[in-house]
């Protein structure tokens, strides 16, 4: 007898959800938890039941549980399995090397059924691996020899880190399975991005009446206003809708208008990206930006103007503005710094699981992947905070360590705007602007005091440099629209929500140290 796809789908739910929901009458370990025996079924059953368990992309990030270095130190957590586990390290010379090697002991017991199993991520600042754990007992992971003095000593006196993956070996599958469609250009993607961002950050999407483009009179747009701009599907929709999920920012890019002496209308942008697919700093003529944004631009932008306040708009020098814009054209996109203005403090700025342990984990793994790519994104930045030159990722935490300083700290130091890099100054999108404003007058008399490379983009658009009169807002701005926002949305499906828009002044050493976690990303008084 045949059973259609549905009908064993629905026996497959029945006996799930009985298992589940069946008080024992003894007190005694379950055979097996529902979704431990998921992986054993058909895949069209068993993923969209995993579908429907509440995963999330974020599942593929680890939990930190803590370093172990030595017998002595004897570590001790609950898993996602095991109740109660404890780990500790044995040093030895089994290779005959010079610093040997080492014994990594891992005890597991009081599993709460016979068939799961918990997936661990084990890092030093040379080498990660990975192992996973089905039964109670003791495991041991084997260091056969250090990779020279650096690595012993840190794992002497720092210790091996371990990492547990909490959505266990099919969630993490499922979550690596979720974070794909982020990242593509395709209907599903777009709508796998605006789902983590409502799912993360509360964003609403709610539909715009069209026209979805508004026409616009450039005649309106003046020199400083400001574009934010959203993607939301495709390579750069996928890096944006994280980026707006450690930051808070409601926008992931942004370029700024500039009028020249004749009084054509330009678009400066860092992050163009030119014909051999670089991103660079670029000073585009509006029609040739806007006709890209409206035609070629596959990321779905939606985009905001921003006019300045005519207050603000009358001290900002169009001709120091210009004279930067021209100072940094064909400079690349300011990957350097970029993961470093929203961390701001030692534990305060990291969505959970995130800290600073996986992140250090996570560039462990880029820095043996890609290294170059590791070098460009935070290598250098990390040794201009040290006051080194030259170090690897690796050397970079063995010296914090040896400081008697943190990872977490390390991170936590304020970028400075007057860092050259290797190829330059490193600004982002939103950096460029700031550096702009900075120099075209908006920030004095305190601009030497305020470091605009530490500013993210939601910060940027929280600047009180706004108009904040709806009646000086051009007539096409949000015309057809019964709701209206204080800004000017000239493009997209869905309205763009800028939370905190137009609400902060200027002031000394803004944004160095203030914490913001999601979903609500409020700060203290002060910040």
């Amino acid at each position: 007898m045949s059973h259609s796809p549905l009908s064993l789908l629905f026996a497959t739910h029945f006996t799930i959800w009985f298992l589940s929901s069946t008080p024992l009458v003894f007190s005694l370990k379950q055979p097996f938890r529902p979704i431990d025996i998921l992986p054993i079924l058909p895949r069209q059953v068993s993923w969209p039941i995993l579908n429907s368990l509440s995963r999330s992309p974020i599942d593929i990030l680890p939990t930190f549980v803590g370093n172990v270095s030595s017998p002595d130190n004897t570590l001790e957590w609950k898993g996602t399995c095991f109740q109660d586990n404890s780990a500790w390290m044995e040093f030895h010379n089994k290779s005959g090397s010079q610093f040997g090697g080492g014994t990594l002991h891992l005890k597991v017991s009081n599993a709460h059924s016979w068939t799961c199993m918990d997936l661990y991520v084990f890092a030093t600042p040379y080498r990660v691996t990975w192992d996973y754990y089905f039964l109670g007992r003791e495991h041991t992971l084997e260091f056969d020899e250090w990779d020279g003095k650096a690595e012993y000593e840190y794992v002497k006196h720092r210790g091996v880190s371990i990492f547990l993956m909490q959505a266990g070996m099919l969630g993490t599958l499922q979550a690596l399975w979720d974070v794909f469609p982020l990242f593509t250009n395709t209907g599903w993607g777009e709508n796998s991005n605006i789902g983590f961002l409502k799912n993360h950050m509360g964003a609403s999407f709610s539909e715009r009446p069209e026209p979805w483009v508004t026409n616009i009179s450039v005649a309106d747009i003046h020199s400083g206003d400001f574009l934010a701009i959203s993607k939301i599907r495709g390579r750069w929709g996928g890096f944006e809708t994280l980026e707006k999920w450690v930051t808070g920012a409601y926008a992931g890019h942004s370029a700024v208008c500039l009028r020249d002496s004749e009084g054509k209308l330009w678009v400066a942008e860092s992050g163009h990206e030119d014909e051999e697919g670089q991103d660079i700093i670029a000073v585009l003529p509006w029609d040739e930006w806007w006709n890209f944004e409206l035609t070629k631009d596959d990321s779905n932008p939606h985009i905001a103007l921003l006019p300045l306040h005519p207050n603000i708009r009358a001290k900002f020098n169009e001709t120091a503005a210009w004279e930067y814009a021209r100072s940094m054209l064909g400079k690349p996109y300011g990957y350097h710094n970029l993961i470093f203005s929203w961390i701001d403090t030692t534990d305060g700025n990291y969505p959970p699981p995130l800290d600073a342990n996986v992140v250090a984990s996570v560039m462990t793994v880029w820095n043996h992947v890609q290294p170059a790519y590791a070098a460009n994104m935070w290598n250098e930045a990390l040794n201009k905070r040290l006051g080194t030159q030259g170090l690897d990722l690796p050397e970079i935490l063995v010296e914090t360590e040896r400081r008697g300083s943190s990872f977490d700290a390390l991170l936590a130091i304020p970028e400075q705007d007057n860092w050259v890099y290797i190829d330059g100054k490193s600004t982002s999108c939103v950096v460029f602007i700031l550096e702009m404003y900075k120099e075209a007058g908006l920030f004095a008399p305190i601009a030497s005091s305020i470091q605009v490379t530490e500013f993210t983009l939601k910060d940027a658009y929280s600047l009180k440099l706004f108009e904040n009169d709806s009646s000086r807002l051009p007539k096409w701005c949000n015309n057809g629209d019964s709701v209206k926002p204080p800004f000017c949305q000239i493009k997209g499906k869905y309205r763009m929500e800028l939370p905190g828009y137009n609400s902060m002044g200027p002031y000394p050493r803004m944004n160095e140290k203030c914490p913001s976690l999601p979903p609500k990303y409020s700060r203290p008084k002060g910040c």
